[in-house]
């Protein structure tokens, strides 16, 4: 069964890993289990254990039947969270048809709704164009450089 994750450390046996993981993690006041993996930067996913996800390393210690195909979601939404009652086994278009969308770009600009798929578009409409003028101004400054390279006038 361990042996199914990937980049985990081969010394560990199930008991080992499952007293490693609860050393390294602690309780918070709304049933997540939060693990303390490599790294400083918290609230993220963690690799414990070699270079293993923690939250699939703790659902092969704790739940058992894990399914390599699948992929390990978190009920909760905590993505540093092991708590064996907060993981389920989804499959990859489970977990993507879930991923919530936001109604804004990172600029601030309202996104359009694909009427293709339903969703919102990856990119605005605004975004997209200032990104064609700063494509265009610097087509046109090469365009520019390479004629005064050869003399010609634009």
């Amino acid at each position: 069964m361990l042996s199914q994750v990937k980049g985990l450390s081969r010394h560990f046996t199930e008991e080992t890993l499952r007293a490693y993981l609860v050393d390294r993690s602690v309780r918070r006041d709304d049933g997540c289990l939060i693990v303390r993996g490599y790294g400083s930067q918290r609230g993220v996913y963690q690799k414990v254990a070699g270079r293993a996800w923690a939250h699939i390393t703790a659902y092969v210690v704790f739940v058992g039947n894990f399914d390599p195909d699948l992929d390990v979601h978190h009920l909760c939404g905590v993505p540093d969270c092991i708590e064996p009652t907060h993981l389920r086994q989804v499959s990859h278009a489970d977990t993507c048809r879930n991923r919530t969308q936001q109604p804004r770009c990172r600029n601030g600009h309202e996104r359009e709704i694909d009427p293709t798929s339903g969703r919102f578009r990856k990119t605005c409409r605004e975004c997209n164009n200032q990104a064609q003028k700063r494509w265009r101004a610097r087509q046109a400054a090469e365009v520019a450089a390479a004629r005064a390279t050869y003399g010609r006038q634009g």
